[in-house]
């Protein structure tokens, strides 16, 4: 094995327990040492990657299913106006598009190519009057965003509104009744990533001249505001860090009051009917729908179900429609004013997720957008409140019709501490359960975030190696409801990587393959997903990859958006906290000597949200470590961030390098 890192001793205690930290050196991104580092390891990858003879060929078919047609999404309706984002592949960044709705020509207004190089668009925000249009914009995937502002014209008005969030805490906005001047949220001007605040601006005035509303409530404020369609009637959600509860603030004369607190257990909310509603979990883990009235009272108006997890609210005349799960399944529930089920749309019964709905509180019909595994790769419907009827009005086209040939069998994997586990694997007809298929298995597990069905895209290409490509509905998400999540949070995080291994094992169980031909793969919270599963069970899989992990949970807190994920994975400063963080931190469980599967880890140097470190300290780790001869690799690119605002090619080539690496290990 090459040794391409020294090893420098580091060392903390953390109540009586002492921890090794031999890579921390790492942690200095700017050091030459670190760059050489990088360079060398960079090198070493593309090395082991090029060697692969099916490469090629495997990255052209990645970049054939790639070219779909049109792409549109981030639907928005103002008035009679409906904006949207639209991406023609290979076109690097999706463009700001407007058309008359319910019917009229598209036309664009803003090529985000016109502000700069790389700049991405990454949040939509039209005016009531349906003249104006905020939105938030980045660059090379900072998530470093600048408000501005295009009139219906497409000219770009000399709003440059920054810094209005990053990585940490997202940009949010709400305009005035009159659309002459919004409010938003600022971070502090010398850099800083904690401590949000809100400003009004006026439209054309300059950015000095902002107007403090809302001063820092928490250094972790994450705001999401919320107006009336007429805007009239604004409210915040709060939250105090990712996966908290959100603390609800009302308008009042330009006033902003909280009203309601954590207590509630609010995780979403919107205007409808004249009232803010939201879905509440205190003493309903499945969610209900409140009426939030003046002074914070809440009114429940649609009570928890048994059998499905209600996750958003969205306005129609007259009601409001609520979309709701229940594991794997999806629908959308319309309801009067009063909380009266009209009925349940009509869309299909399986297999699809809800990507989003754009509605008026003042017009009957709402775009519903949505997606399945084998198909619809991405379809808007215009949903018509008053008699329930659905109209196509976008499909996206794909490239090949193969598609028809992909078979979705559904199986229930049993965790360790006996809890049922939904697993999805997508393969080819007629792919044998002969247990040699080459697998690979991904999930999420944390956030809030759902595994929902979503088309297959240019992972077709892997089935068509013969292999299957399967998904883990593990807790950590709100498939079953609020209880899911907190069942897979904090000290409860392990949880979720049982729930992981037992999809695994239901894998081989189930004769779809064995531990010889498994790949896993996740990013994010998921890259610590699959680094827990590599380190707890390393005879279990033959290749790892993972993007922008987290593998360092004692010192994950010390990079700003670490400090946002408290809530989530709880803090190193509660004893028992720590305990559990300590257990299962991949990083401070690699074991010498032990035979690592194949390993590649991804990284980019513009990460707002996981610092690249966490990726090059436990690359190196595993690579010292590893009495295997398979490799563990370690790249980074120098370009781009977290994936958010990443360009057409980079994630048409992340995609072909994790199918090309894993059917390297798996497929020869």
């Amino acid at each position: 094995m090459i040794r391409l890192t020294a090893l420098l001793a580091a060392t903390a205690v953390f109540f009586g327990q002492t921890v090794s930290d031999p890579y921390r050196y790492l942690e200095n991104a700017t050091s030459a040492r670190t760059q050489a580092w990088i360079d060398a390891q960079n090198a070493r990858a593309e090395r082991v990657l090029d060697a692969y003879s099916g490469n090629a060929r495997i990255v052209r078919r990645v970049q054939q299913l790639a070219l779909t047609g049109v792409q549109q999404s981030d639907a928005h309706i103002s008035g009679n106006m409906l904006f949207y984002v639209r991406e023609t592949p290979p076109q690097p960044q999706p463009l700001l598009v407007a058309q008359p709705w319910p019917s009229g020509t598209p036309r664009v207004l803003l090529d985000p190519a016109r502000i700069g190089q790389a700049v991405s668009i990454d949040f939509v925000w039209p005016a009531p009057n349906g003249r104006l249009v905020a939105i938030a914009t980045s660059s090379g995937g900072s998530e470093s965003a600048t408000i501005r502002v295009v009139d219906s014209s497409g000219r770009l008005l000399s709003e440059a509104l920054g810094p209005a969030g990053g990585g940490t805490t997202g940009p949010a906005l709400a305009w005035d009744a009159d659309s002459r001047g919004f409010t938003y949220g600022r971070l502090p001007a010398n850099g800083s990533q904690f401590g949000i605040q809100l400003y009004h601006h006026v439209i054309g005035a300059p950015q000095t001249a902002d107007r403090l509303l809302l001063g820092a409530i928490s250094p972790i404020a994450e705001y999401q505001l919320l107006t009336s369609s007429d805007a009239r009637q604004a409210a915040a959600l709060v939250n105090f860090g990712d996966g908290s509860f959100a603390r609800v603030y009302q308008r009042v004369s330009q006033v902003w009051r909280p009203a309601v607190g954590v207590q509630a257990g609010i995780v979403s909310g919107a205007f409808a009917g004249g009232s803010l509603l939201v879905v509440a979990t205190a003493n309903s883990p499945n969610g209900r729908i409140a009426r939030v009235g003046r002074g914070g009272t809440l009114t429940t108006i649609v009570p928890a179900a048994a059998d499905w997890a209600m996750h958003d609210v969205a306005p129609v005349r007259g009601g409001f429609l609520v979309t709701q799960s229940w594991g794997t399944r999806w629908r959308i529930a319309h309801y009067s004013s009063n909380g009266r089920l009209v009925r349940v749309v009509a869309l299909p019964q399986s297999g699809i997720g809800i990507d989003g709905i754009a509605s008026d509180d003042s017009q009957s019909q709402a775009i519903i957008a949505y997606s399945g595994w084998t198909g619809p790769a991405s379809r808007w419907v215009a949903y018509d409140g008053q008699n329930g009827t659905l109209r196509t009005i976008y499909d996206l086209k794909v490239p090949s019709n193969a598609y028809a040939r992909v078979r979705v069998h559904e199986l229930t994997a049993v965790s360790k501490d006996g809890t049922r586990v939904p697993v999805t694997v997508l393969a080819l007809a007629g792919t044998p359960q002969n247990g040699n298929a080459p697998a690979i298995l991904t999930g999420y597990g944390g956030f809030r975030i759902s595994t929902a069905p979503h088309f297959l895209g240019a992972n077709l290409a892997w089935l068509e190696l013969g292999g299957i490509y399967a998904f883990a509905n593990m807790r950590g998400g709100t498939e079953f409801g609020e209880a899911w999540h907190r069942g897979g949070m904090l000290t409860n995080k392990q949880n979720v990587f049982d729930d992981f291994y037992a999809a695994a094992q239901a894998l081989v169980r189930e004769k779809w393959t064995n531990p010889r031909r498994m790949g896993i793969e996740g990013g994010s919270n998921g890259g610590l997903l699959v680094g827990a599963a590599l380190v707890q069970h390393p005879q279990e899989y033959r290749a790892v990859v993972g993007f922008a992990g987290i593998y360092d949970t004692l010192r994950n807190h010390l990079f700003p958006n670490g400090a946002y994920n408290v809530p989530e994975y709880g803090s190193i400063e509660d004893p028992t906290q720590f305990r559990a963080l300590y257990a299962y931190s991949p990083y401070h469980h690699v074991e010498k000597g032990v035979a690592y599967p194949a390993v590649l880890l991804l990284t980019s140097e513009n990460d707002p949200r996981v610092p690249p470190w966490q990726t090059w300290k436990f690359g190196a780790a595993l690579q010292a470590a590893t009495s295997s001869q398979r490799p563990v690799l370690v790249l980074t690119h120098r370009t781009g961030g977290h994936g958010h605002g990443a360009s057409f090619a980079q994630r048409v080539g992340n995609e072909g390098l994790l199918l090309s690496f894993i059917a390297s290990q798996l497929t020869r």
